[in-house]
């Protein structure tokens, strides 16, 4: 109980609480039984979800979709308590949270799935046929145009880190990035940083001493940046920016140029699912050519497909980035960010190098 419970905690931590919980209902356009339809938990907003279950439903004009947009720790606990319960559960799941997801997958609330788009999906965003990555969103570098005129933007960690130091008093109190202990994405990025950054805690060490700001939304980040309040956001969703900088020509964005990590939202299907077939048939759709045209094209949010090579793609990311690139893989390897006592570390280690001015 006491190791259950600990989880829980951490996961809290990590994922969000449970603020967010809306259920829209899509009926079908052909008159079906009340209460049948694909039952979805997803973390991804209403708003963004909507063109996706439009463009399912035209192809589909018997299917409703019961969507649920929730936080992503209550599509876990969710999932698992009411299979552990003996009960049925969504038939869909598609989260933010890669390591809960695989999670979720690892200890067997999956089921495999096979149809025909899988076999060219890229090795490294799928395992085993129970969880995928539909989407590629990189890490990104944001900044106030306005502050920037006649000044050269960093482009490179070690180029941010150059510039922090050379303009402390100039920019003092204007940096912000997530506060990894309370923000799960930044805690991820950081973690990837890590790995592909030697020196990353030199960095860090210069935004605490250029006064970080340090905030659990990337919606916080992105206005203190777009009205100037705050010069520069590190390691910000690449969709979130995108969407903010179509409405505020002041947010400037910038693909770190040494290397990007890339988040994929994943989705699985799990055991205790309503039914499988509709949730296989769901997930089929989003992974197929005019599924993920339309995640391109309508949601704002880059589409991984890999024959896609229109402009908000995985395609285009890389023929723009190339080899700097980091996705994230689809693997049990993400379970270590849940691991207790790795996380502590590098939050010691964080607020540590934060301190160190």
């Amino acid at each position: 109980m006491k190791l259950k419970m600990l989880f829980i905690a951490i996961v809290l931590i990590c994922s969000g609480s449970f603020a967010r919980a809306e259920k829209v209902v899509f009926p079908a356009d052909i008159g079906v039984e009340q209460g049948s339809g694909v039952v979805v938990y997803s973390s991804l907003d209403t708003s963004a979800a909507r063109p996706l279950i439009k463009a399912f439903q035209n192809i589909n004009p018997d299917i409703s979709i019961f969507y649920h947009e929730l936080q992503t720790l209550e599509i876990h606990e969710r999932v698992v308590r009411e299979t552990d319960e003996g009960k049925l559960t969504a038939d869909l799941i598609i989260s933010s949270a890669m390591d809960l997801q695989m999670k979720l997958a690892n200890d067997g609330y999956a089921r495999k799935v096979n149809f025909a788009g899988i076999a060219g999906w890229p090795n490294w965003a799928k395992w085993r046929n129970t969880a995928f990555a539909l989407t590629f969103e990189p890490a990104v570098m944001i900044y106030h145009k306005p502050s920037f005129s006649g000044v050269e933007i960093p482009k490179t960690r070690a180029a941010l880190s150059e510039f922090l130091a050379s303009n402390n008093n100039a920019f003092y109190g204007r940096i912000a990035t997530y506060d990894i202990e309370r923000a799960g994405l930044g805690f991820l990025f950081l973690a990837r940083d890590e790995e592909h950054y030697r020196d990353i805690w030199q960095l860090v060490q210069m935004m605490g001493s250029s006064g970080v700001k340090l905030y659990s939304k990337s919606s916080a980040i992105l206005q203190r940046v777009s009205d100037g309040r705050s010069a520069i956001g590190y390691n910000i969703l690449g969709s979130y920016a995108k969407s903010w900088a179509e409405h505020n020509p002041d947010l400037g964005i910038i693909l770190p140029t040494d290397h990007t990590v890339v988040m994929s939202r994943i989705a699985l299907i799990p055991e205790a699912a309503r039914s499988h077939e509709l949730g296989r048939k769901f997930l089929s759709f989003l992974m197929s050519m005019p599924g993920q045209e339309v995640m391109a094209k309508k949601t704002g949010i880059r589409a991984l497909h890999p024959q896609l090579s229109d402009e908000n793609t995985a395609s285009a990311l890389r023929q723009q980035a190339g080899n700097k690139l980091r996705p994230i893989p689809v693997s049990p390897g993400l379970l270590v960010y849940l691991d207790q006592v790795k996380r502590a570390r590098l939050i010691e280690r964080w607020n540590k190098a934060l301190r160190n001015r």
